[in-house]
């Protein structure tokens, strides 16, 4: 989670939200890493989950990331929901928790929907503290 921490530090220096991800292959190396990008491309898909899912396939030269492990500052959203199913991930591990638009906990779990193909398992809460007041100090400097 420290090192997400560091790729939503670094999303924030570009004017993107503070959003972190890291993807871990089954021995726990980093496969890929990124903050928010929404705002340094102009692309709405650009979530960090999302941008260290395509870094992490392209890497392994497959769309399946079986025995990875997801890692990000934020509760993911319906969209990276969805890419976290579809992209097979087996393990996902969050820090805040998003009442607005969380989709693995707060207001949906995309992940875990029984109907679904795939359910990696989850673990939320993960330096909870830290992710929070990362993503409190950013918008309370741009009220």
């Amino acid at each position: 989670m420290r090192l997400a921490l560091g790729e939503a530090e670094a999303a924030a220096r570009h004017g993107d939200v503070p959003i972190g991800a890291v993807i871990l292959g089954p021995d726990g190396t980093v496969i890929s890493a990124a903050g928010n990008e929404r705002e340094l491309h102009g692309d709405p898909t650009a979530h960090a989950e999302v941008v260290a899912i395509r870094r992490a396939a392209e890497a392994l030269g497959e769309w399946r990331l079986s025995g990875c492990t997801l890692v990000v500052t934020l509760e993911p959203c319906t969209m990276c929901a969805g890419a976290i199913v579809a992209s097979r991930i087996e393990h996902l591990v969050f820090g805040a928790f998003d009442e607005k638009a969380g989709a693995v906990a707060s207001l949906w779990d995309v992940v875990r929907d029984p109907r679904l193909n795939h359910r990696p398992t989850v673990t939320p809460g993960v330096l909870t503290a830290e992710c929070s007041a990362l993503l409190d100090a950013f918008f309370r400097a741009r009220r």
